[in-house]
């Protein structure tokens, strides 16, 4: 996605008029400093989604020039845009040195995974009270999209439906708004995910835990619910052993 970078305009003075210094810290053109900040959020977005699916993998290198060509902006957003990932974690910056897609910090995802079932086990627990028969569907259809990614090794595509189940029930439970929370907490695992897809079998467990959670949801059975979800979050810590064996260079 190209981002277009206007020229600022000319800051001469009109002829006659004596051209006044503004206030320290206020910039020459208020427009300017609002189109840079438009321009680093879309560049992070786009950056934040190359580097979840692995089309940026951890370790790979982030050339500021090579960026601003790709976006077709000044270095100032692209400098923003790879400081705001930096603060997630998404990305390491070595001053004097270059900058890398960030490495998967290992010590940091038994946090994150408990971070993220204490907010899906809120989700969870509202759906079993606001769960209709059409919402049920819903995610039935949902583990439908999962199985035909599945059955053709779409591991991008089924990563996207894996989403969606958790994003519909969030819906379901009638706050949307706490899956945006989860998103941000499960950075680090998201990646971790992708990498564990190509295990044999891994779709399929995936697929039978999210049947559990519905089943407990249609039994209106919140603690079967809740132990399901919990299970389904779980199994990436005993998997992390061996895609770190698989790809060492992308953890730290």
């Amino acid at each position: 996605m190209a981002i277009a970078h206007q020229q600022p305009p000319s800051e001469d003075a009109p002829p006659g008029r004596e051209r006044r210094p503004l206030p320290r810290g206020v910039p020459a053109h208020p427009g300017l400093a609002q189109q840079r900040a438009t321009a680093a959020t879309a560049i992070m977005a786009e950056l934040r989604r190359s580097i979840l699916d692995l089309s940026l993998p951890p370790g790979a290198p982030l050339i500021e020039k090579l960026l601003t060509e790709q976006f077709g902006v000044s270095r100032t957003p692209v400098r923003e845009a790879l400081i705001r990932l930096s603060e997630e974690g998404l990305v390491e910056i070595f001053p004097q040195s270059g900058t890398i897609v960030g490495r998967i910090p290992v010590d940091a995802l038994p946090e994150a995974v408990v971070v993220r079932q204490a907010l899906e086990a809120a989700a969870v627990s509202l759906a079993v009270a606001k769960a209709s028969d059409q919402h049920l569907d819903r995610l039935d259809v949902v583990i439908a999209r999962q199985q035909a990614m599945a059955s053709i090794d779409d591991r991008k595509g089924f990563h996207a439906a894996d989403e969606a189940f958790h994003e519909t029930l969030a819906e379901v439970g009638g706050h949307r708004g706490l899956w945006r929370v989860v998103q941000a907490a499960k950075a680090q695992i998201d990646r971790c995910r992708l990498l564990t897809l190509p295990i044999p079998g891994r779709m399929l467990v995936a697929i039978g835990e999210h049947r559990e959670v519905i089943k407990a949801l249609r039994a209106r059975d919140e603690t079967v619910a809740l132990a399901a979800m919990k299970r389904h979050l779980s199994a990436l810590v005993p998997d992390v052993v061996k895609i770190r064996q698989d790809y060492p260079g992308y953890f730290i």
